[in-house]
């Protein structure tokens, strides 16, 4: 992949065979917001606009600049010639010059941290949360996991208890949004496999009702954020 365009509030992360991750800097900074509001298209100025926040505003503003700067480099092409949409499901793609590019991408951000992953074929998805206390804990782990992951994060205690669900549902939502079915799955209706659960950083994955597709779970959580990638071994 060619050098992308701008840096400055982003910076290299690491590297999964052929899936670069990137982290992404949040934290408040006029320089970088007014730089990073030049990249953005009308129809991105106008729903970051929309945003009520300033804090959801920034976010978005910081992580969709950096993703286009990314693609640009990615794809050798300039800003103006690039598009991004979703599918009906929220599955992101770009296109140069209204053609869909080979490359797949995917963005998350929790607080002050962004993290994007770009994969030159195949699926990919990433998810991070900050490492912060959870209001609904005790909800989010009944909704989303199931028994026996629930009872790894119940074994837990202290500060470990909200660490161990974190991990789990960020390797759920990264699965989940490489899937590209978004909020349509269930993610309580699969499971990590117990190796990764039992602190390898990285396996293999079939869905239930997918055997023919195998995903490359990892964990790239640090003591800041949890934080995963799956991608799907057809990308490999």
């Amino acid at each position: 992949m060619a050098p992308a365009l701008a840096t400055g509030w982003w910076g290299p992360f690491t590297q999964l065979d052929d899936v670069v991750v990137t982290h992404v800097d949040l934290v408040p900074n006029e320089t970088n917001e007014q730089e990073a509001w030049t990249w953005l298209d009308g129809e991105e100025r106008r729903r970051a606009c929309r945003f009520q926040h300033n804090g959801a505003k920034r976010r978005y503003v910081l992580c969709r600049a950096s993703l286009r700067s990314l693609l640009c480099g990615a794809l050798s092409c300039r800003n103006h010639q690039l598009a991004l949409g979703s599918s009906e499901h929220g599955k992101p793609f770009a296109a140069v010059d209204r053609l869909q590019a080979p490359i797949a991408f995917n963005v998350s951000h929790s607080g002050q941290h962004g993290l994007i992953a770009l994969a030159p074929r195949g699926r990919v998805g990433v998810d991070v949360e900050e490492r912060a206390a959870q209001r609904n804990l005790d909800v989010l782990i009944d909704a989303v996991l199931s028994p026996r992951e629930r009872a790894d994060v119940m074994a837990a205690s202290g500060r470990q208890k909200l660490d161990v669900f974190l991990d789990l549902w960020t390797l759920k939502e990264a699965l989940s949004k490489a899937h590209g079915l978004g909020l349509s799955l269930d993610v309580s209706s699969f499971e990590i496999p117990p190796d990764i659960r039992n602190g390898t950083r990285s396996g293999m994955f079939r869905m239930p009702g997918m055997p023919e597709v195998a995903w490359r779970l990892t964990n790239i959580g640090t003591d800041r954020f949890a934080a995963a990638v799956a991608h799907d071994e057809e990308g490999l």
